[in-house]
């Protein structure tokens, strides 16, 4: 099919979807989940094929993980899709609803989108996650995944569309774009004649190019320089933990830590410790002038690493003498995605939370947690890290618009 063709189908059913009700949609969910279960003998070689050819392309670690299902991850899809349909369905929802002086009762209400485009890269189970978060909220959803996936994504297309047909409803809810090409891609981002929102979502350069070149509405979801600022009054072990959680669980995911910074005060104690910590994994640190006073083994940093994500076994270090300057350093390198203080001072807790501008600010916890399900959306089609319409993990409720209703006896102006 050409993207014309894709897009007035997918036009068409997303009147349809609007009409469902929560069960039939919930239904579809159910179908769609064990659909998965059931091909994944046949998702896992196609996985297969997409791994094997990125590897001997000298695909980075970080991307290869993002690539790679296991029967976990497949069973983690699955019971994302049932997560989702365990949700309350915000479609239909009146949020307000107000009698104005002349009689008229004036409400709002929400309601889809209508039709959501994705562009992503080597994440097959974005498929899978994007396809529940737009049924069960009413859109039809036109997926364009990247050629280093493109056999593990036509795999999981084809069996969610299965389970929708066992459902008895449009398998057409999930069109998968199945041409790679970049003409293609520059094609979907100028398809707003039927494309209502397009949401990017994989590195600085794609998500860059939709941003400059869509004719489509665009929410951007973000590349993750996400830091860690280790204050004066830190637990160390408490540090040590979530630094290394937050840097070694998975490199390749946008909420990991890439850049951090230490106070002073606590410099030639706690970076010793760090060193030993982060060796385990044996994470390369890059590290300013006082940092590598302390440890002279510390890579010397440039600008460059203050900005970089890197998604890989490396972190940025840098000293400050202060929580002003901590957050004035992340303020100025952050890409506004996630960032966290360990601390036990309440008002440096307290600053840190009011000034950082990001869409995800944590006390004492990992980065690791900008997440949908982790959040309790079930599923995240992506992280925002643009401030309209929706910030931070986006869930439901974020792939819905609203519309004005409005009760009369037969008022006229």
């Amino acid at each position: 099919m050409t993207l014309e063709e894709i897009g007035s189908r997918a036009k068409a059913v997303s009147r349809t979807l609007n009409n469902l009700g929560s069960r039939e949609k919930n239904i579809g969910l159910e179908e769609a989940a064990r659909a998965l279960l059931e091909g994944e003998d046949e998702i896992l070689a196609a996985n297969q094929a997409d791994y094997e050819k990125a590897e001997s392309s000298g695909m980075s670690k970080g991307m290869l993980d993002r690539l790679a299902l296991n029967p976990g991850r497949i069973q983690s899809m699955a019971d994302g899709l049932l997560k989702v349909a365990a949700l309350d369905d915000p479609v239909g929802e009146v949020i307000s609803m107000k009698l104005r002086p002349n009689g008229l009762k004036i409400g709002q209400k929400r309601v889809p989108l209508g039709v959501i485009a994705m562009i992503y890269e080597a994440r097959p189970n974005v498929t899978a996650d994007a396809f529940g978060l737009c049924f069960k909220s009413g859109n039809a959803v036109i997926l364009k995944g990247g050629s280093d996936a493109i056999e593990s994504n036509k795999a999981i297309a084809k069996w969610l569309r299965t389970g929708l047909t066992r459902a008895g409803l449009p398998e057409d809810a999930l069109q998968l774009i199945e041409d790679t090409s970049r003409e293609t891609t520059k094609e979907l981002m100028r398809l707003n004649r039927y494309v209502d929102v397009l949401i990017p979502r994989g590195g600085a350069g794609l998500i860059r190019s939709v941003v400059e070149n869509s004719t489509v509405p665009v929410i951007e979801t973000g590349t993750g320089n996400c830091h860690i600022f280790v204050d004066e009054t830190a637990d160390f072990n408490m540090a040590l933990d979530i630094i290394y959680n937050a840097k070694t669980q998975r490199i390749g995911v946008c909420n990991a830590c890439e850049s951090l910074i230490v106070h002073r005060k606590i410099a030639d104690q706690f970076l010793p410790l760090l060193k030993k910590r982060l060796a385990e994994k044996e994470v390369e640190v890059r590290a300013d002038e006082a940092a590598r006073a302390v440890v002279p083994e510390f890579t010397p940093a440039t600008e460059e690493d203050w900005g970089t994500e890197y998604l890989d076994y490396i972190l940025s270090l840098k000293i400050v003498d202060s929580v002003e300057e901590a957050i004035e350093h992340i303020n100025k390198y952050n890409t506004g995605h996630s960032e966290s203080i360990i601390t036990s001072d309440y008002f440096n807790a307290q600053k840190f939370l009011d000034e950082v501008d990001a869409a995800a600010v944590y006390v004492n916890a990992s980065t690791r947690f900008t997440d949908g399900e982790e959040f309790g959306f079930g599923a995240e089609i992506g992280i925002s890290t643009q401030k309209l319409h929706a910030r931070g993990p986006m869930g439901l409720k974020e792939l819905t618009t609203t519309k004005y209703i409005i009760y009369g006896d037969g008022q006229i102006r």
